[in-house]
């Protein structure tokens, strides 16, 4: 399980890239890894192709970003889910919530 962050070239687009479980373990990561969001950054990627397990505290997690981050990001995306996670995402509605694909 980890997690790693890159910004784009431009630095319009921070990637956060989570691998195995994303669990009440990544609390502290997750929140540093958008903590610095700098003014130029437009978009926000959660990129779930390497997850494989996610749990409630995960779903707490995207939403405590998404509070932190609501007056500076636009748009805040979840892509690459895989079939099991994405379920996870429509079920507690997270889809209304966020971009999901």
């Amino acid at each position: 399980m980890s997690l790693s962050k890159n910004s784009s070239a431009d630095g319009k687009i921070l990637t956060i890239q989570i691998r195995g479980k994303f669990d009440f373990n990544l609390v502290q990561s997750f929140r540093q890894a958008y903590a610095d969001v700098g003014e130029q950054t437009e978009k926000v990627v959660v990129d779930l192709r390497e997850t494989d397990y996610m749990d409630s505290s995960a779903l707490g997690m995207l939403l405590n970003m998404k509070k932190t981050l609501a007056d500076s990001i636009d748009t805040i995306q979840i892509t690459n889910c895989r079939p099991q996670l994405k379920k996870i995402l429509q079920i507690s509605r997270f889809d209304k919530k966020f971009d999901i694909d």
